[in-house]
């Protein structure tokens, strides 16, 4: 684009009939979602909310959506972009408004009542998606507005122009144009589906808990840092074993634990815990609700007309088809495994040294990785901790790196609670010097620690959608789950949460810098294999030596980690890049698996779920027993719990196009506000507004090359 997109001043005024007003919601006016937030930018009044509140808001929320929507379906009125898009988008305002509060609190402060509450309200909430996107007169009237904009009778901004594009393909992907029989089998499936889905995230959450390794005796603790046996200890006492040790599970297989624990029969128990989990034979099992969500997702995918369900994502994704996303994962397999196989090797070196003859596990891994780097490059996670504590990572590292490229600055709000106590509020402002008139930005809400209530893993949410159309600013949030220490103790940092908080941090950015006209194109609103993107780019900042300097101190004594340290981890960047590689290409190709099968090819017993994975990570050529997959199919939260089935192939594929932006920062000088504001104004700016590739394209000058991530990964020998 040679121009700035109308989305930055807002949208022009309707040049027909108006767009039809929204429905009030019908409300106790006591319910603290009967009315918009009166808090600064909108953020959920989190200190009135009880769960009570929740399913009253929602069913609320929904009728007056529904009686919006009849409205616009039956509007006699030509089809505009007011009376359809804007109307449209206006539409679904109070029922965004509740809906991101609620599931913000349910994934990071899940409580029975939630969880009942989404048990009841997921089929609702499917059932009414259906109602409109299965409505032939709506899909009419925006047909309509297609012939009339084709035609050169009508025209339309380019955002609108494009949000009526993927309006329509979201209409046929809805099943709009299928026959009455079909559509009350797809809401079937669809209600069906979505009661699995939130089934299966809270079967993972009690089997995360249960699966949590209670250790009775400090010596099996040897090689644990003290901070970190601290607070495995308040985690034991919080739950009632108190002079006891609790190590939490983590989402992912490997668990950060092994790293260090000396004792080899803890750490394959600690192994064995992580990946058995939700293949238990008890109530945390969750095989059979994988195999139904498969099934269920492979008919639908072939009622809609795809050979199955991958070939449905893949289509709406920047991918566009799975012969692609299959042909990128096949040319990066072999290269990873080989290098994989070169570091055990290594690794089984350090460990028969200990251990004669002994073979190398995954519950090995991480341990001896940690060895042979520190005698490789004379480091390890435990003498960098004390240099990366949490405050100074964040303040003079995360938040330093956004104000240096962007010019934001932050100030926290202590006035404005979240949904939990651990939950901090700063509000972002676009200048350097915070409060001038004007300049608030949004909001940033952080949840950095992990607690039982909490889903595992990081994720960024949002909590309003910055749009013009409605007039609202962002706010966002980024959970962590970083183990909390004992009061009055610092939090010290690994290498890979500090990198984990620059990347969360880049989807908190591409939220804030949304400047577009439409809710539905704000922010991260991009094709799944897209969203990733930006926020891998913000992990480069975390290695920025300005910034590093900057974050990486002492936290007792001030001093600055040791230069020699600094470009040691520099030329460290490589090492264990095979694990890394080969345990997520090992996800990617089983969450393809799962989905590269018709209705008839699904596993018809739960005893069959491992065979299953066995056999597709063996046809996929990364079967290698010291590294298993990033998760198992039975703790797969990102594809059976979450919005990645068929789609963890994203981080990946959004890589080619991060490291490639790598390399432009730094033909261009690297960390500079020149950068940072073309960055800021041609990519995450226009959030969904327009075909992301074309943003990409503005900002490279041309398509992705895949070489910079062959080079990073070590995969281009």
């Amino acid at each position: 684009m040679t121009s700035e997109p109308t989305t930055r001043t807002g949208a022009p005024a309707p040049t027909s009939a108006p767009a039809t007003t929204p429905v009030p919601i019908d409300l106790d006016p006591a319910n603290p979602f009967a009315a918009p937030s009166a808090l600064p930018y909108e953020l959920p009044d989190y200190d009135a909310v009880r769960e009570e509140h929740y399913l009253p808001a929602l069913r609320a929320a929904t009728a007056a959506q529904r009686a919006t929507i009849e409205a616009i379906a039956t509007d006699d009125a030509l089809p505009t972009a007011a009376t359809v898009l804007e109307a449209l988008e206006r539409s679904g305002r109070d029922l965004a408004r509740v809906l991101n509060a609620f599931y913000n609190q349910l994934s990071a402060d899940a409580t029975p009542g939630l969880e009942q509450i989404e048990e009841e309200f997921a089929p609702e909430l499917a059932a009414h998606h259906d109602a409109i996107y299965m409505d032939a007169r709506l899909y009419a009237r925006a047909r309509a507005l297609q012939d009339a904009v084709d035609a050169g009778e009508q025209a339309l901004e380019p955002d609108a122009a494009w949000l009526l594009r993927t309006l329509l393909v979201r209409f046929r992907r809805s099943g709009v144009e299928l026959d009455a029989e079909q559509q009350e089998r797809l809401r079937e499936l669809n209600g069906r589906l979505t009661t699995l889905e939130a089934a299966f995230g809270r079967k993972l959450l009690a089997g995360a808990n249960a699966a949590s390794v209670l250790v009775t005796d400090r010596a099996e603790l040897d090689g644990l840092a003290e901070d970190a046996v601290a607070g495995a200890a308040a985690a034991a006492a919080a739950r009632g074993h108190e002079g006891a040790w609790l190590l939490e599970m983590q989402l992912p297989t490997q668990q950060g634990v092994l790293a260090s624990l000396a004792r080899r029969d803890v750490r394959e128990r600690v192994q064995q815990a992580s990946e058995s989990r939700g293949a238990t034979g008890d109530d945390h099992d969750t095989r059979e609700i994988v195999l139904e969500t498969v099934r269920l997702r492979a008919e639908r995918a072939r009622l809609l007309g795809y050979e199955h369900h991958a070939a449905y994502v893949a289509e709406d994704a920047t991918a566009k088809t799975t012969e692609a996303v299959n042909a990128m994962l096949g040319r990066l397999a072999p290269a990873a495994v080989a290098n994989a196989r070169r570091e055990a090797s290594d690794l089984e070196v350090a460990l028969r040294a200990d251990e004669p003859g002994a073979t190398l596990r995954a519950s090995d891994w991480s341990f001896y990785a940690e060895r042979v780097r520190k005698d490789r490059y004379a480091l390890d996670d435990a003498l960098l901790r004390p240099y990366l504590e949490l405050e100074r990572v964040v303040h003079d590292g995360v938040f330093l790196a956004a104000n240096r490229l962007f010019g934001v600055s932050f100030a926290e709000r202590h006035d404005l609670v979240g949904y939990h106590p651990d939950v901090r509020v700063f509000e972002v402002f676009d200048g350097e010097t915070p409060g001038e008139p004007g300049q608030g930005l949004g909001l940033f809400l952080a949840d950095w620690y992990t607690r039982e209530s909490k889903r595992g893993g990081a994720w960024m949410n949002n909590l309003v959608d910055q749009n013009h159309l409605l007039g609202q600013k962002p706010v966002v949030v980024n959970n962590l789950n970083i183990v909390k220490p004992p009061a009055g103790q610092p939090t010290l940092l690994v290498w890979d949460e500090v990198i984990t908080l620059f990347h969360e941090f880049g989807h908190a950015l591409h939220g804030l810098f949304s400047d577009v006209r439409y809710p539905s194109q704000s922010g991260t609103e991009v094709p799944r294999d897209f969203v990733e993107y930006p926020s891998q780019v913000n992990e480069m900042w975390a290695w920025e030596p300005s910034v590093l300097r900057s974050y990486a101190v002492h936290h007792v004594t001030g001093e600055p980690m040791p230069a020699e340290w600094v470009d040691t981890m520099l030329a460290s960047r490589q090492f264990n890049e095979g694990f890394g590689t080969t345990e997520y290409l090992a996800a990617a190709l089983l969450d393809q698996a799962w989905h590269q099968v018709g209705p008839d090819g699904v596993p018809s017993s739960e005893a069959d779920v491992v065979p299953f994975e066995e056999a597709a990570l063996e046809a996929a050529g990364v079967a290698f027993a010291p590294v298993p997959p990033r998760y198992r199919t039975t703790y797969y939260n990102h594809v059976f719990g979450g919005g990645y089935a068929a789609g963890y192939y994203s981080y990946i594929w959004s890589e080619v196009l991060d490291a490639d932006t790598v390399e432009w920062y730094l033909e261009n000088g690297g960390l500079t506000r020149e950068n940072g504001e073309r960055f800021r104004r041609v990519l995450l700016a226009r959030g969904g507004s327009q075909d992301p590739l074309v943003s990409f394209r503005e900002l490279r000058g041309r398509d992705a090359d895949i070489t910079p991530l062959l080079a990073r990964r070590g995969l281009d020998a």
